[in-house]
């Protein structure tokens, strides 16, 4: 996803007492309807089913019932910048966004109720993840580690079971094949748990940079953690040891910041970024093949459409384009 500008204070300081009592405190304003909502900026897309559902500025959420031949407006709660979305089957998923909102449906994206928000903390939850119908997490900004067991009824503020004393910010958190779940963040800061959320144990990670996100492979133990100026980095062994994997763009290595990425179905790996980065993965991500789109806009997530295709988000609203990721025809 793309890292906004944050304006924050304190998010992991809320006691948990005050998450359940937060959601009813504001009138609800939903987000406004566009013919151009396809076409404005998009911060993530992933399937619930067949269908596709994409989520991004102004509180803008779409679903595409043909692999994203057209896309039809959601009715939102929220005129607030969303910036990721999960859905654990074809009806039941979580989106997350600034305010530290959190919403849910349960008709595959058509329609959205809010569970939480705390709108004087004016601070984003940056990514979310649920198991099963009833057990989710979401991150976020100043290390925010959020917990459900009944499907977002109630959410419970777990900030404390994370060794991040500065409250790093946490950008991404995502399964591992067999191994458990891992978020990245700020500064590098990486946190594992084999216990799919109870406990946590910070990782020493490669890297000092922000991470922006990480994805696990078809691989067991084996994932790859990305974030700025092309940096990538895999690891089998659940994030105890990690190597760079090097990205050879027509001139250089690639060095524009990566945001997104998706395991497909087949196996395969896509990565995008800024600059147009479409980077491409058939071996665990072990090598990528580098594509970098004419247009150079910014992307932010990729999911496979029909026929092989892609659908990439970012700066522009929705693209479908081939395997590679080019527009379709060129």
């Amino acid at each position: 996803m793309l890292v906004t500008a944050l304006s924050l204070s304190g998010l992991a300081a809320l006691p948990a007492s005050a998450y359940a009592a937060a959601s009813g405190t504001a009138d609800t304003v939903y987000s406004i309807e566009s013919s151009k909502a396809s076409k404005s900026l998009l911060l993530d897309v992933v399937h619930a089913g067949n269908r596709l559902v994409a989520v991004g500025d102004r509180g803008h959420i779409l679903f595409s019932d043909d692999q994203g031949g057209h896309w039809t407006q959601a009715r939102v709660p929220t005129r607030q910048m969303l910036t990721a979305v999960y859905f654990v089957d074809e009806r039941h998923g979580w989106a997350v966004g600034h305010d530290a909102q959190i919403l849910a449906s349960v008709d595959g994206g058509a329609t959205w109720t809010r569970q939480f928000q705390d709108l004087k903390r004016e601070a984003p939850l940056l990514d979310v993840w649920f198991k099963d119908a009833s057990s989710g997490f979401a991150v976020g900004a100043y290390g925010a580690l959020l917990e459900t067991r009944d499907g977002g009824q109630h959410w419970e503020n777990v900030s404390d079971r994370l060794d991040n004393p500065d409250q790093f910010h946490l950008n991404a958190i995502a399964a591992v094949k067999d191994a458990g779940l891992f978020v990245v963040g700020e500064q590098g800061s990486m946190f594992r748990s084999a216990d799919w959320g109870q406990t946590w144990e910070h990782v020493d990670g490669p890297y000092q940079g922000s991470l922006f996100g990480v994805i696990g492979t078809a691989q067991s133990s084996t994932l790859l953690a990305y974030g700025l100026r092309g940096n990538l980095y895999r690891s089998t062994d659940f994030g105890s040891n990690w190597a760079p994997v090097e990205l050879k763009a027509t001139r250089g290595n690639l060095e524009f910041g990566l945001s997104g990425a998706t395991l497909l179905a087949d196996g395969s790996l896509v990565i995008v970024g800024n600059g147009g980065s479409v980077i491409r993965s058939t071996d665990d991500g072990a090598t990528f093949s580098v594509f970098n789109r004419p247009d150079r806009i910014s992307l932010s997530a990729v999911t496979a459409a029909g026929n092989g295709n892609l659908i990439l988000v970012g700066q522009g609203g929705a693209h479908t384009t081939t395997p590679a990721g080019a527009e379709l025809g060129q």
